[in-house]
């Protein structure tokens, strides 16, 4: 192989990496919706354990949620979960109703 052809082919390596790259962050955003026909069941009332002092500023609660497994809502009980940085809050997933029906937006670190 000469040198124009390992140029080229390192070249084209060096945009496909690239593109991957800026890619990757965007397609981990897309997420398929899936269409339930029948509203959750409303919210579970949860008792929240008390968290001992040491853990207060490390963890946040994230309140349970009604999941559907293919075939009908399954409860999820909510559970405290390490901050994946300083001050950082939960904002809980919900259902929303839409013209094709039900569907569940997760919830996320804000």
């Amino acid at each position: 192989m000469n040198n124009v052809s390992r140029r080229r082919l390192i070249g084209g390596f060096t945009v496909l990496a690239g593109v991957a790259v800026v890619a990757a962050p965007a397609l981990a955003q897309l997420q398929a919706e899936i269409y339930i026909p029948a509203a959750p069941p409303p919210p579970r009332v949860e008792v929240v354990p008390t968290l001992p002092p040491e853990r207060v500023e490390v963890e946040r609660w994230q309140p349970g949620y009604w999941r559907w497994n293919g075939h009908e809502h399954v409860w999820v009980e909510g559970r405290y979960m390490a901050r994946p940085r300083p001050r950082a809050e939960w904002m809980p997933g919900r259902w929303e109703q839409r013209p094709r029906g039900w569907v569940y937006v997760e919830g996320h670190w804000n």
